[in-house]
């Protein structure tokens, strides 16, 4: 479509019903966004007859804290925050994306060898994107796009899986007639942050936003992981997710993240193994002196916590199918503080003054108890870790009491409101 008959569908209501499955209780918000972006994109490129909306979410882990690069289990789901995309396809040899308050992308078609754009630069994802699909065997072309988002960068509701995800959303429905799965551009989508733009990410960020809904992964065999989704509504139990912006910078914590496989798979080394999926418990408390020493105190802890963190998504993923919330509220409780703990990710050892994660955990315990119902909330670390984020399953009647909490001390928004949308990367309409 043109700009002009893509905005008389977002108006005349030809999106209404997907778009209401994806921004539950946002719509006439949501279709103000698209029409925004639509002129937004004319305003860059021009008209265009071969515009397209696309939506990827962001994520929220559930549990399974940095279990997939070492080959574990995880819970997650897709949110209703999203980057959103108008993309049409162009005949430049180019892809061109502009993000809102962003300088634009622009990488050539030619040019798609690891080093012809920075690492930890969004070209190099994009670059490494397009070379994927090439090596799978799947169309690309030239594009131009604008996308607007509000997962925010930091957020600890994976920004940069989710503007992966979304080129290969977008490569997948203007050249390849949506037939590449999501599962497998999540896939390219690690593949590419790994190897083009540096770092030395698991996969479940990329699988969570571009699956959607709750789901429940194993990664066990690497290349083809199984993907369970979950009929699980927290809704059902009375409960909201809350998600609590610290205002921490990831910026500066690469080596902080990359530490946390490199310990694991030290202690995997140690067992002659790659990854530490098939280490057990027993295994680890029985060379425990010899692990320390060869390895570190730090190595071993988080090695536990990888068993250990296993057994919790199974018991979560049981919860779930058996309507347990309380089981389900225990091991996320669980979760949160072995990753205190033993993972030791709440934050930075090297930049130990600011620890806005452990603050707002500390606080979120106090408002739990000042709670005037009697059901119980509990709160854990929120994805990467170190900085940015903290997540809490808090009874529906608190939600208020709580969001007036936190921002008093995190600022107006801080404590984001969430639901679970059940589509991953989609192109509507």
């Amino acid at each position: 479509m043109n700009a002009k008959n893509l905005k008389n569908a977002v108006i005349g209501g030809d999106f209404d019903e997907v778009l209401e499955r994806i921004y539950i209780g946002c719509v006439a918000e949501r279709k103000k966004r698209i029409l925004d972006a639509i002129d937004a994109f004319v305003s860059i490129y021009g008209d265009n007859e071969g515009m397209v909306i696309l939506s990827v979410p962001g994520r929220s882990e559930i549990s399974g804290n940095h279990t997939d690069h070492n080959y574990g289990k995880v819970v997650a789901g897709s949110v209703d925050c999203d980057i959103l995309a108008i993309a049409a396809p162009t005949d430049l040899g180019k892809v061109r994306i502009k993000s809102e308050g962003y300088p634009g992308d622009s990488i050539s078609l030619d040019k798609l060898k690891v080093g012809d754009y920075p690492n930890f630069k969004s070209s190099s994802l994009v670059c490494g994107m397009c070379k994927a699909f090439l090596n799978k065997g799947y169309k690309i072309g030239g594009i131009d796009a604008y996308t607007t988002s509000n997962v925010l960068k930091g957020s600890g509701l994976s920004s940069s899986a989710a503007f992966e995800v979304m080129i290969g959303n977008m490569l997948n429905h203007i050249y390849n007639d949506g037939k590449v799965s999501n599962e497998e551009i999540a896939q390219m989508a690690q593949w590419s942050e790994n190897v083009y733009f540096g770092k030395p990410c698991g996969l479940m960020d990329q699988m969570a936003c571009a699956v959607g809904g709750f789901i429940n992964i194993d990664f066990a065999d690497k290349a083809n992981p199984v993907i369970v989704k979950k009929d699980f509504d927290l809704s059902k139990f009375g409960y909201a997710l809350c998600i609590v912006n610290t205002g921490g910078s990831h910026s500066d914590l690469n080596d902080d993240y990359a530490s946390i496989p490199g310990d694991m798979k030290s202690v995997a080394k140690f067992f002659g193994k790659e990854v530490l999926r098939d280490v057990t418990l027993e295994e680890l408390v029985e060379n425990a002196a010899r692990i320390r020493r060869q390895c570190s105190d730090r190595a071993w802890l988080r090695a536990y916590h990888f068993v250990l963190e296993n057994k919790r998504v199974d018991a979560i993923s049981k919860a779930m199918d058996e309507g347990d919330i309380d089981g389900f509220l225990e091991n996320i409780e669980r979760s949160g503080l072995s990753s205190y703990r033993y993972l030791q990710n709440v934050y930075s050892a090297h930049h130990s003054e600011e620890q806005g994660i452990s603050l707002a955990l500390a606080l979120s315990e106090k408002l739990f108890g000042e709670f005037k119902g009697t059901r119980r909330a509990v709160c854990r670390v929120h994805g990467g870790g170190f900085a940015g984020t903290m997540q809490a399953f808090v009874p529906e009647e608190d939600t208020e009491a709580y969001r007036e909490g936190i921002d008093k001390v995190f600022g107006e928004g801080a404590c984001m409101i969430m639901h679970v949308r059940p589509f991953g990367a989609i192109k509507i309409g």
